[in-house]
């Protein structure tokens, strides 16, 4: 391998004739002037005299032509393999034109691919095209994870890419971003699992209903024991809001969640709250002054002053009085939108738990999986992350203060679809929060994941405060060029994000300080999403002919006219409603597919066991 054709400072190009230069590569250039320069193929290309074309565009130039008839090669002849190499660091002056060039060994590059260690990192996969090196590779750094490349698991070849998590407190916040079908979400899961072998304490919102770790694949044996690190919760089942601890500003964020809120009935929550109000006071007041505006005045005091009431209607029309002295000025509409708000929440359960949960997992440094819809998690993450920041903030105050607090451990934001919960261009319950944790977590120690399929449409302050960037293949211009925006990424790099196979990433990262390449690794878990809807259809049909079939193997033989006279017991016995059009269409179906046999006899049409 040798360098060609005219260099700068950034950028050589590399020829062989028989190596065959792999994008990502990392080659060192022995210029011992420079002191032996290193660098990443960028871009690759291969010639032959069989097909010419091309050669005067694009990688190769006329420089580089002369350059390799000068050192020996025959254009015409042989096979050519180029390669554009791009500098990691900036050469004081152009590299020797004709230099040897190498494959490095492990501790040449070491600084440039690793900051920390398996111990205090994050395994999350294998840099692209290390397999050179693998035989100088240390024993502490292999066999760290297995790898699924071309619908086989095989074990790893080179070196492996570990996040220095540690380094967030200085360049905070994640971002993964990838189309549906890149590994996105895969990509998400591996990261939980590193987190949970951490102990690091995290609140994951889940709206896909995926984030379970007791399904295990071939990569998790003698790994940790994820089942005792992480737990799930729904919403309304296990967690919700504890009514009586919100704000009134709360109280908009959550009813705007659930239908967005005009500016009267903004002014009826707030007239109508009182602090410390229960779900069931405030609901009674609400619905109380509805009937009275429904009554009116004049009807309300002419049954007080009618007489003949029982005591519990005198007090009850008493109180409508009361409410329409105070409150009477409110339009009816807008009351009536509250409580729909309101018994919307109520109904999904928001309002008939709390977070204790929640805050224990978090204690015990545990990942809590919280799941819902998606608007219920909108709404009931803008409660509960403002609580939980607000107990990590009020500690590490009171500790700059010197001053006694509870302590509250620093945690980890995770969410998918996050462009739900932070969008671009309006408002969102969570909004405000998830924004000011963006711009100011890191001094609290409180940092967010985020992952999306859609970077274009997540609020740009938030995108802009992400300072590693997980970019799986990504396939519309605007995303496209919204990350071009966000990270380091070169042109070539930004070509090839619409190809990349799943699974595969590129890493912009402010710790690393340079865009890397990576295979993410096996996972330890697998997703009850897994399944291929298709195999899903087929194994439920399967199933449903072996329950029909078995439930007609007690009237087999069975003659077609016997199908009325049996309709009852051959319902019950399969647990259908059918007529006898439906039962004879389906041993029709049946027979055709070979799982019965049909038989003709002068007498009758008999159906029996294949």
């Amino acid at each position: 391998m040798q360098v060609v054709g005219v260099t700068t400072q950034h950028e050589v190009h590399v020829a062989s004739k028989t190596h065959k230069f792999r994008m990502n590569e990392m080659l060192v250039i022995e210029d011992d002037e420079l002191f032996k320069p290193k660098g990443e193929v960028v871009e690759t290309f291969s010639y032959n005299r069989y097909i010419p074309m091309g050669m005067d565009k694009g990688l190769v130039d006329r420089d580089v032509l002369e350059t390799l008839e000068a050192i020996g090669y025959d254009i015409g002849q042989d096979d050519i393999h180029l390669a554009k190499v791009r500098l990691f660091e900036e050469a004081q002056k152009p590299i020797q034109t004709g230099a040897a060039v190498r494959h490095p060994e492990f501790s040449e590059i070491e600084h440039l691919l690793l900051t920390t260690g398996p111990e205090k990192g994050m395994v999350l996969g294998e840099v692209k095209s290390t397999d050179f090196i693998a035989e100088t590779i240390p024993e502490r750094l292999q066999g760290l994870m297995l790898m699924h490349e071309q619908g086989k698991t095989t074990a790893q070849q080179g070196v492996p890419f570990i996040f220095d998590i540690r380094a967030m407190q200085q360049y905070p916040h994640i971002g993964v971003f990838g189309g549906s079908g890149s590994g996105k979400s895969f990509g998400l899961r591996v990261m939980l699992e590193e987190l949970m072998k951490l102990k690091i304490p995290a609140l994951v919102f889940d709206p896909h209903f995926e984030m379970n770790f007791s399904g295990k694949t071939e990569a998790h044996k003698g790994q940790v024991d994820y089942d005792s690190r992480y737990e799930v919760v729904q919403i309304g089942r296990d967690v919700g809001v504890d009514f009586s601890a919100l704000s009134t500003r709360d109280i908009e964020r959550l009813l705007g969640a659930a239908g967005s809120l005009t500016e009267s009935m903004v002014n009826v929550v707030q007239t109508l709250h009182k602090k410390k109000d229960s779900y069931q006071s405030f609901s009674d007041r609400v619905a109380n002054l509805i009937e009275a505006l429904d009554m009116g005045k004049q009807k309300i005091d002419g049954m007080l002053h009618d007489g003949g009431m029982s005591r519990d209607e005198i007090a009850r029309y008493g109180t409508f009085k009361k409410l329409l002295d105070q409150f009477g000025s409110l339009p009816p509409s807008s009351v009536k939108g509250i409580q729909w708000r309101l018994h919307r929440l109520n109904q999904a359960g928001l309002f008939q738990q709390n977070i204790r949960a929640i805050e224990h997992g978090i204690h015990s440094g545990k990942l809590v999986v919280v799941q819902g819809a998606v608007w219920l998690l909108q709404v009931f993450s803008s409660y509960v992350i403002g609580t939980l920041y607000s107990k990590r903030r009020s500690y590490k105050d009171a500790k700059l203060q010197q001053q006694q607090a509870q302590f509250f451990p620093p945690f980890v934001i995770v969410t998918d679809e996050a462009h739900n919960f932070a969008p671009k261009g309006f408002d969102a319950p969570a909004k405000s929060v998830l924004k000011e944790i963006a711009q100011e977590g890191r001094k609290y120690g409180t940092f967010l994941i985020f992952a999306t399929q859609r970077p274009t449409l997540l609020d740009e302050t938030i995108t802009a405060q992400l300072n590693s960037k997980f970019v799986f293949r990504t396939v519309r211009g605007t995303d496209i060029q919204t990350i071009k925006e966000e990270t380091d990424l070169t042109a070539e790099e930004g070509k090839r994000l619409p190809y990349l196979r799943s699974g595969d990433v590129f890493v912009s990262s402010a710790i690393i300080g340079r865009t890397m390449a990576v295979r993410i690794r096996l996972a330890h878990s697998t997703s009850p999403h897994t399944m291929n809807p298709f195999d899903e259809l087929e194994q439920m049909n399967a199933a449903d002919d072996e329950e029909i079939i078995a439930a007609l193997a007690d009237f087999l033989p069975m003659a077609e006219m016997h199908v009325m006279q049996k309709l009852d017991a051959l319902n019950k016995q399969a647990s259908k409603a059918w007529d006898v059009s439906e039962w004879k269409e389906e041993l029709e179906r049946l027979c055709r597919e070979g799982k019965l046999k049909k038989e003709k006899t002068p007498f009758a049409t008999l159906y029996d066991q294949a």
